[in-house]
């Protein structure tokens, strides 16, 4: 009996042996908090004329070891990073100008990073027009694959929104060619949404520019999709 019960405690033991181990869990991706997105920051604290200290809060994020905050000045390309293990950070960022901000989270196990949303808002500065937040595309994603309905089209859809609110049209570019460089149509402020022709498996790229009435403009970056 007791050779019986050392035999079955060898062969669990040798199981137990040859469990694969599990493996790392990629991080997720966080949910931004503040500055809040198409807002106007006004709690930054002034360092002087031209520049305000933010700070920038977002929820913790499951297999997180660390976060790394991108904050974007849409006016210059200029982009400052700061790494951190915590889910706030400050930064010191210019007055009065347009800024973009993700938060990419990070685990030391994999090297797959996950990115946030993108959110766009204005340090408060002594500025009294503001240019449109860009388009916010709703669908089709980048690179979604679509299906056409039955008039062989697609319908592009995307939301606005400006400080002034003072949006006069939305102009769409739509083609085949990585810069798209068809103007397919302009629409008014009350309309967020077009429909366009399209062909089965075929990748197309689109864009859209927002118009104020003060002649300001934005644009909301190159999308792509594939109808099926």
């Amino acid at each position: 009996m007791i050779r019986y019960i050392f035999t079955a405690l060898c062969i669990v033991m040798m199981l137990s042996g040859c469990k694969k181990k599990r493996a790392p869990a990629p991080p997720e991706a966080v949910q931004l908090v503040f500055p809040e997105r198409n807002s106007e920051c006004t709690t930054g604290q002034s360092l002087g004329p031209t520049t305000s200290q933010v700070e920038f809060r977002w929820q913790l994020a499951d297999n997180t070891d660390s976060y790394e905050l991108r904050v974007t000045n849409t006016s210059t390309g200029t982009t400052q990073t700061i790494t951190t293990i915590s889910n706030t950070a400050r930064l010191p960022i210019a007055k009065g100008e347009q800024f973009s901000w993700l938060v990419r989270s990070k685990n030391t196990e994999v090297a797959q990073t996950v990115s946030s949303e993108v959110w766009s808002f204005y340090n408060a500065g002594s500025r009294t027009t503001f240019v449109p937040f860009p388009a916010e595309i709703v669908s089709p994603r980048m690179s979604d694959n679509v299906f056409k309905d039955i008039n062989n089209e697609v319908v592009l859809s995307w939301t606005g929104s400006d400080l002034d609110d003072d949006i006069t049209s939305y102009e769409i570019y739509f083609s085949v060619e990585t810069t798209p460089i068809n103007l397919v149509g302009t629409v008014s402020s009350g309309s967020n949404s077009l429909k366009v022709s399209v062909a089965s498996n075929t990748v197309y790229y689109w864009n859209v520019v927002t118009k104020d009435s003060e002649g300001n403009t934005s644009e909301s970056g190159i999308y792509s999709f594939k109808v099926l």
